[in-house]
């Protein structure tokens, strides 16, 4: 089975499980997630985050970007622009928010356009060395290598349930390993070189 067939068996294997959830079970880890990381990730005044309005059946971590906030982040949601490119708006109190693609929601076009010291990463599925499987359509791998580009090094941390994480997920030369992997269970910080 080629890498490409496999992230894709993978992550219909992840995602089904996530989906079997029950919504009480996504809500309690949900609120677990925000406890620990509003407990565990640090934030300087003015650090800008960015975040994710959970779509489907993902971790819903909304309640953890405004213990962010509270802490002096400021906050930004991913838009996606021309089909294939991710901006991260501004997101203050009040704004209004307006479908920005792939089925989410954000701030719209006059919303400033940020970029992150630390991104909370949407993922289908991850492993034990960082590595994260999308949904397929490669925009985070992107945006996080404009950012590269720019002389940004965003920290990556990676939220999903527990139940989500799969033995291996094959790693590509353009997949960026995540710092940490943030579930219900807690906050665990990946090898250095994202390579076992």
């Amino acid at each position: 089975m080629s890498e490409k067939h496999l992230k894709n068996e993978l992550r219909r294997q992840a995602l089904a499980v996530r989906d079997a959830m029950s919504a009480e079970e996504r809500i309690e880890a949900s609120l677990q997630v925000d406890a620990i990381g509003a407990s565990e990730i640090a934030v300087e005044p003015g650090m800008i985050v960015s975040g994710f309005w959970p779509i489907r059946s993902e971790v819903d971590i909304r309640p953890l970007m405004f213990s962010l906030r509270e802490k002096g982040a400021r906050l930004c949601l991913p838009a996606v622009v021309d089909r294939t490119k991710i901006v991260f708006r501004e997101l203050v109190r009040g704004v209004p928010m307006v479908d920005t693609g792939f089925g989410t929601a954000g701030p719209g076009p006059d919303a400033q356009i940020l970029d992150p010291d630390l991104m909370l990463v949407p993922l289908a599925a991850f492993d034990r060395a960082g590595h994260r499987i999308g949904y397929g359509a490669g925009h985070y791998d992107r945006a996080i290598a404009r950012l590269h580009e720019k002389g940004i090094e965003p920290h990556l941390i990676g939220v999903a349930f527990d139940v989500q994480e799969v033995e291996r997920v094959p790693n590509q030369g353009h997949d960026v390993a995540l710092a940490a992997i943030l579930t219900e269970r807690g906050l665990r910080a990946m090898p250095e070189t994202g390579d076992e």
